[in-house]
C-alpha cells in the first residue's frame, strides 16, 4: 500500500468524529473517536492529531487531499465563528490546524449538511434534491441543477435554523423556535423525557418506539411534523425532485422518513403535492462520503504534479 495515494474524508460531529481514507486498489480504512465531554479546543485538537497519526500508520502512502464536513458556522475564510456544541472552537482555523497535522495534504472544509446533500444526490442520480440530516443538530442541504445551493461561497443551507415556532423553545443558536430546537436528536429526547416524566436515553427511546409506547410515539411524531413544515416551506422555493432524510437519528429511526412525508402531504396545497421522501442511501455516512467527494475534487497544486 506504500505507493497508493489516499483521499481523506473527515466528518466532524457534535459528539464524535468519523474518518475514512480511500485509494485506488486498496481497501478503505475507517476509524472513529468521541470528543471528550468537557475538553476544550486544545484537547480536541490533540485527540484529532492522535487519530490522524493512527491513520498515517495504517495508510503509509501519501494523502493527497482531505475534505472536512463541519457542523459549525464558518466564515468566508473557513474559520469557525460559532459552534454551540463546542463553544471553545470559536475563532479556530481548522483547515490550518489540519495542514499542520498532515504536511503536504490539501485541506478544505465545508458544511456537513451541504456535503451530505451532494453525496446523496450523486447516490440517487438526482440533480435537484433537498436533504435533511437529523442528529445532534438538524443539518440540511440542497442540490439544484446538480450543484449545491446557494453554494459554499455564499454560505451553508441552514434549514435547521428556519423559525417554525416564534413562541417555541430556545435553540442552541440563541434564537427561539428553530427547527433544530424541536426536531434534533437531543430535542426529541428532551420532549420524550417531558412526556415520560423521567430521563430518556437514545436506546430507551428506540425500544419504547418499537413497542409503540405513547410518550415515544408522540415525541418522534411531533418532531416529524416540525420537519415536514420546514420541508414544505422550502419546497415552495426550490421545487426539489425528492427529499432525502438521513443523519444519525434518521439512520437509527428509518421510520421517520415515512412520518415526515405523511405530515408533508397533509400540508400540501392544491396543485403543489409534496415531493417524494426517500431514506438516505448512505445512511449516517452521507456527510463522510460528501467529505471524500470534496477531497477528490480539490485542485492539485502545480508543485504536486
Amino acid at each position: 500500500m506504500s505507493g497508493i495515494t489516499g483521499f481523506l474524508g473527515i466528518d466532524v460531529g457534535g459528539t464524535k468524529v468519523a474518518v475514512r481514507v480511500e485509494g485506488a486498489g486498496a481497501d478503505p480504512y475507517r476509524t472513529t473517536f468521541r470528543w471528550s465531554a468537557h475538553g476544550g479546543v486544545a484537547d480536541d485538537m490533540a485527540a484529532l492529531a492522535r487519530t490522524l497519526a493512527e491513520v498515517r500508520r495504517h495508510w503509509p502512502g501519501p494523502l493527497r487531499a482531505a475534505g472536512v464536513a463541519m457542523p459549525a458556522t464558518l466564515d468566508a475564510a473557513g474559520r469557525v465563528t460559532t459552534w454551540p456544541n463546542r463553544p471553545s472552537w470559536a475563532g479556530l482555523d481548522l483547515a490550518a490546524e489540519l495542514r499542520a497535522m498532515l504536511p503536504g495534504t490539501e485541506v478544505a472544509c465545508a458544511d456537513d449538511g451541504d456535503l451530505a446533500a451532494l453525496a446523496e444526490a450523486r447516490a440517487a442520480g438526482l440533480d435537484d434534491l433537498l436533504y435533511l440530516g437529523i442528529g445532534t443538530g438538524i443539518g440540511g442541504g440542497a442540490v439544484v441543477g446538480g450543484k449545491l445551493f446557494p453554494g459554499s461561497a455564499r454560505g451553508s443551507f441552514e434549514i435547521g435554523h428556519l423559525v417554525v415556532d416564534r413562541c417555541g423553545a430556545r435553540c442552541d443558536c440563541g434564537r427561539v423556535g428553530c427547527v433544530q430546537s424541536r426536531a434534533s436528536g437531543p430535542a426529541i429526547l428532551r420532549r420524550a423525557a417531558e412526556l415520560r416524566d423521567a430521563p430518556v436515553e437514545p436506546g430507551e427511546l428506540r425500544e419504547a418506539w418499537s413497542r409503540q409506547e405513547s410518550w415515544a410515539v408522540v415525541a418522534v411524531d411531533e418532531a416529524c411534523a416540525v420537519l415536514a413544515a420546514a420541508v414544505v416551506g422550502t419546497a415552495e422555493l426550490l421545487h426539489p425532485s425528492a427529499v432525502v432524510v438521513g443523519g444519525g437519528f434518521g439512520d437509527a429511526f428509518p421510520e421517520v422518513t415515512a412520518l415526515v412525508e405523511r405530515h408533508a402531504r397533509a400540508l400540501a396545497r392544491p396543485g403543489r403535492p409534496a415531493p417524494p421522501h426517500l431514506p438516505a442511501r448512505l445512511g449516517g455516512l452521507s456527510s463522510l462520503h460528501g467529505a471524500l467527494h470534496l477531497a477528490r475534487t480539490l485542485p492539485i497544486p502545480v508543485s504536486a504534479t
